[in-house]
């Protein structure tokens, strides 16, 4: 079976949005744009291509899947070691407002809910599925027991504000610690899987 992997670039504070661009998500009034990119050192820069390289295939929520289809299909040669998995493998995109076909190529919109749509993918036969992104597609998985890991990049940094994948629904999901590591800028690469409720 197919596991779902939710790789997130996270403030200290929970926040997800526009860690990689000003302008990549300016919603809400976000003004921290491109926050997590001083962080990268060599260990996470591998930690992401390894991340890429070991999926199957990606689940992107709409908001991502438009940023990477104007981006990498026409990424710059340094760029091809990401571009190329990314373009060549398969995408499942949660969207109620896309519409096939999908400019993007081997990309594909989920047709019934994501909770249904996700859990016939996780049945099929491939490698596993990385969730890059997404913060609403995360939550939503969350909400339905989806996510079988999630691999987060923890910034030394407190962004005050911004979209965030963990809910305040009130629900208590333990997790156990698999494996984390400490970059050289202070950042915590770690990595978390469901676990057990403790009685």
């Amino acid at each position: 079976m197919r596991r779902v992997i939710v790789q997130e670039w996270v403030s200290l504070d929970g926040v997800v949005q526009a860690p990689g661009s000003p302008n990549e998500d300016k919603s809400g009034g976000f003004r921290h744009g491109g926050w997590h990119l001083p962080y990268f050192d060599d260990m996470s820069r591998n930690w992401v291509l390894a991340n890429l390289t070991e999926a199957g295939g990606y689940l992107l929520g709409r908001r991502t899947y438009e940023n990477f289809a104007g981006h990498w299909p026409n990424a710059s040669a340094e760029e091809q070691v990401i571009a190329q998995p990314l373009n060549t493998r398969p995408k499942y995109v949660a969207s109620t407002t896309l519409t096939e076909p999908l400019a993007w190529q081997n990309s594909t919109l989920l047709k019934s809910d994501v909770a249904t749509a996700v859990r016939t993918l996780k049945q099929k036969d491939g490698g596993n599925l990385l969730v890059i992104g997404s913060s609403k597609l995360v939550q939503s998985l969350i909400d339905f027991d989806l996510v079988d890991e999630f691999r987060m990049m923890i910034d030394p940094l407190l962004v005050g504000g911004g979209k965030r994948i963990f809910g305040n629904d009130g629900a208590l999901r333990p997790l156990r610690l698999v494996e984390s590591r400490v970059t050289t800028t202070g950042a915590i690469l770690a990595t978390y899987a469901p676990a057990e409720p403790k009685r």
